[in-house]
């Protein structure tokens, strides 16, 4: 039997390359779509609405990893910040005055850093799985707060920005664990 040289050419590498960078950037922009889409599915409640972002937020991250999971919610963001109403209400840069933009902001964290532990193995059981992402809703939920603060107080700032929200994110942590059984590698 003769074993044959399977080196690649540098024209096949790059088509590879290619192929690869492409596959990424239509992956982030899918989850930045999903991220303007879920955003349309709101429980208008106040100051902040319900909406199931942080479900595709943190996907986002368990999936593409926290490179790409963050760029993910940077495209959305900048969608948005341009005039897609891809924001819960609305988009355009007056959302920089927002008093839910730092759940925005939060968003990219999130991704990141649910990325970044998957990455790091807590992806492994269900268990650390759980605790990264709930290390991702703290993150959105550190950064919505502190943004939040100017516009209702310290008073308000728990019961307008934190308590009505709690019980959803649960059912949508429930939600996301029959994702997980995908995988990365079927994405």
């Amino acid at each position: 039997m003769q074993v044959k040289n399977l080196a690649l050419s540098g024209t096949t590498l790059s088509h590879i390359k290619n192929f690869s960078f492409a596959k990424d950037l239509v992956l982030v922009l899918v989850f930045a779509v999903l991220t303007g889409l879920s955003s349309q599915l709101k429980i208008d409640i106040g100051a902040v609405p319900i909406t199931m972002q942080t479900f595709v937020v943190l996907l986002s991250g368990v999936f593409l990893g926290s490179k790409k999971g963050a760029a993910s919610q940077i495209a959305y963001l900048f969608m948005g910040l341009s005039g897609i109403p891809w924001f819960a209400r609305g988009g355009s840069m007056a959302y920089l005055f927002s008093p839910t933009f730092g759940y925005i902001l939060g968003f990219v964290l999130a991704a990141f850093i649910t990325g970044l532990l998957v990455e790091k193995g807590w992806g492994k059981n269900i268990k650390t799985m759980i605790l990264a992402l709930l290390a991702g809703e703290a993150a959105i939920y550190l950064s919505g707060l502190l943004w939040l603060y100017p516009f209702v107080g310290l008073e308000k700032l728990l019961i307008v920005g934190l308590y009505p929200f709690v019980p959803g994110e649960f059912l949508k942590l429930l939600l996301i664990i029959p994702f997980l059984s995908l995988g990365k590698e079927k994405i």
